[in-house]
């Protein structure tokens, strides 16, 4: 009986510390996409929706629109693709939102180009692969920084020669968001080498 109770906490034992060095793995990616030289003069932005409360971008939302803002205002011949649909609770797409933030601030709307059809990251970059202006080739992607490793693989996979441009997490949201995106990590590395 204590040997059969000696190995369970043996097990467990493993099986945390495994755990520990795996989100430590993570977090080391994340860390790492979140800090590289973000380069001048990129042909276009692809700003990743979040969610909006009615007509309003939340905390973690309006920093990534904020941060394109800065770019596009220091980038005058950039282009920047809004992406993300309506959502359920949502009174306009995500990417509606991005361009009226974005136009607030003082970005032509010359320079934005709509996606409204996506519900995930996967299909944010797909939906706006297609809308990217033939010659263009150098892109940003912009998300908060405990997104941004993800997102930018994905977009690789996709074909796309992109780099991030990393926004602030507001504090607030920091737990919940990356616990979250430990999972969807995870998911993305299931289905980029094991079930794919």
């Amino acid at each position: 009986m204590m040997k059969n109770k000696k190995r369970v906490f043996v097990l467990l034992g493993v099986l945390v510390t495994l755990g520990l060095i795996y989100i430590g793995f993570l977090q080391f990616k994340i860390s790492q996409y979140s800090h590289k030289d973000v380069p001048k003069n990129a042909d276009y932005l692809i700003v990743l929706g979040a969610r909006v409360k009615g007509t309003v971008p939340s905390l973690a939302f309006a920093s990534r629109i904020n941060a394109a803002a800065d770019y596009l205002k220091k980038n005058k011949n950039t282009i920047v693709i809004a992406s993300g649909g309506k959502g359920t609770s949502e009174d306009i797409s995500e990417a509606e939102s991005i361009r009226r933030e974005l136009v607030e601030q003082g970005i032509s709307e010359a320079r934005i180009i709509l996606e409204d059809q996506s519900t995930d990251t996967y299909e944010n970059i797909k939906f706006s692969k297609r809308l990217i202006p033939k010659g263009e080739r150098l892109g940003l992607v912009v998300t908060n920084n405990f997104h941004i490793y993800r997102a930018v693989s994905i977009a690789r996979d996709y074909g796309l020669e992109v780099q991030g441009l990393p926004a602030e997490t507001p504090w607030i949201a920091v737990p919940k968001s990356y616990s979250r995106e430990y999972l969807a990590i995870t998911k993305f590395y299931l289905k980029r080498y094991i079930l794919d």
